[in-house]
């Protein structure tokens, strides 16, 4: 009789288990398309059967198993990272892409062509008043080139600085969600093992490295430590230390959580935050600087080369024709003066009325005013550069972006949901179930029979 029992009762308990089986499966279908979810499966531990030792077999729920793969998530989320920095250059540069064309008659290249050629124009008759006009109009386009190509640097770095606001906003939001989950962790052990809690933690770890290079380290608690940059603690246990962004130098400074600058931290180390440090302290400010390297070296050969010559009425020239502002930077305050046409000083002083001076000037287009380099030559230096910079990071993102799509897919074949796994599984403990369903109607018929025996 005892026996009897002890059968059904293995056999009740077997259906209990086999109802969290069920109960597991179908979180896996119902979050098979949730972010950071992976499949989970109740592992099962099969008692001991030996009726002479008086052990009763059965079978009773170990602990629930996760299929996640920390290699494979930190894979994933290093291809995010440099996904993230290749996706910001991408757009970012792309933005100043058609301004350094200098294949394009219009925009700086062509108008120092105009301007050069203005003087060859005007060594044909010097004292041509149109002539004469004709070399301030092609002045006053040229400077409007060079404004028009700082102003368009300048808008996209001003655009990176929103940019790099909002992102830290977004990585200290996302800090916080996982300081949040990481106090469920610390506060109740078996958080660290609710799906639910562990796939909006990997979720968030997924977004966050699309944003910002950072290290991770899981502590004995179940909680996760993250540092910025590797160095620099933005999340600990349930306690954060956010970010900050400082715009009050023509830099961007990245402060921590007591104020420090941190910036080599976090530039060019991957994530958006890490391309757009890099593209404001760095590549803007160098094609800045190169562009007004150009503009004060034509400004002033030009300056410098009318100041040798006398203008149409024999006298030496008061004006000059450019004028700058280098503390606000050249390119950016190139103008024409308030000059006049007959202030043009095509002669030399030794030659008043000819055109000597109208052909030095027109002559400078192929001097090596820039290191080593002619006017022209400099300025498609910086376009070559800017090409060069924008197709490496269209190349970066069309790579970052087939290397991402192969992590998720290895993470994915390794423990993502599969519905015709699941299918199969549910098939055989359904079946496991009904057997165990009819074992106990064959245990009940036998457990009243013996008691009926036994009245």
């Amino acid at each position: 009789m005892g026996s009897l029992f002890a059968s059904l009762l293995n056999s009740t308990g077997a259906l209990q288990v086999y109802g969290r089986v069920f109960n597991v499966i179908q979180n896996n279908v119902t979050n098979a398309n949730t972010p950071g979810y992976v499949e989970q499966e109740q592992s099962l531990i099969p008692m001991p059967f030996d009726p002479a030792g008086g052990l009763t077999g059965g079978v009773l729920p170990g602990r629930m198993l996760s299929a996640r793969s920390s290699y494979l998530e930190q894979s994933v989320r290093n291809q995010q990272q440099l996904l993230g920095d290749a996706q910001q250059r991408a757009g970012d540069l792309g933005q100043i892409e058609s301004l350094f064309d200098t294949s394009s008659e219009t925009g700086v290249s062509g108008a120092l062509n105009s301007f050069f050629n203005s003087f060859s124009q005007l060594a044909v008759n010097p004292n041509d008043v149109v002539s004469r006009q004709n070399v301030i109009g092609a002045a006053e386009k040229l400077a409007e080139a060079f404004r028009q190509n700082s102003i368009g640097i300048s808008r996209v770095s001003n655009n990176v600085d929103g940019e790099t606001r909002d992102t830290v906003t977004a990585i200290n939001s996302l800090a916080e969600r996982i300081a949040e989950i990481n106090s469920h962790f610390r506060s109740d052990a078996e958080s660290a093992s609710d799906a639910g809690l562990d796939a909006l933690m990997h979720s968030s770890l997924e977004k966050l490295s699309g944003l910002v290079n950072y290290s991770l380290v899981k502590t004995s608690d179940g909680s996760y430590t993250l540092y910025a940059g590797g160095q620099t603690p933005l999340v600990i246990g349930d306690r954060v230390y956010p970010l900050a962004a400082d715009f009050s130098s023509p830099t961007t400074v990245i402060r921590d959580a007591l104020g420090r600058d941190v910036t080599s931290q976090m530039e060019g180390l991957g994530g958006t935050l890490g391309a757009m440090l890099k593209e404001k302290n760095v590549t803007l400010a160098g094609y800045k600087t190169a562009l007004n390297t150009v503009a004060t070296a034509l400004a002033d050969s030009v300056n410098g080369q009318l100041s040798l010559g006398v203008d149409r009425n024999g006298d030496a020239p008061l004006k000059n024709l450019f004028s700058y502002s280098a503390a606000l930077g050249s390119a950016f305050t190139l103008a024409v003066t308030d000059i006049a046409p007959d202030e043009i000083a095509a002669a030399l002083a030794t030659a008043p009325g000819g055109n000597g001076n109208a052909i030095a000037l027109a002559q400078l287009a192929l001097q090596p005013a820039v290191s080593g380099f002619t006017f022209t030559q400099a300025y498609g230096n910086l376009g070559g550069q800017v090409g060069r910079d924008i197709s490496q990071a269209k190349q970066d993102l069309s790579a970052q972006q087939d290397l991402l799509a192969q992590a998720q897919t290895a993470r994915a074949e390794a423990s993502g949901i599969s519905l015709d796994k699941e299918a199969a599984k549910l098939l055989q403990f359904q079946q496991a179930y009904q057997a165990v369903g009819k074992m106990i109607g064959v245990l009940n018929t036998l457990t009243d029979t013996v008691l009926n025996i036994l009245r």
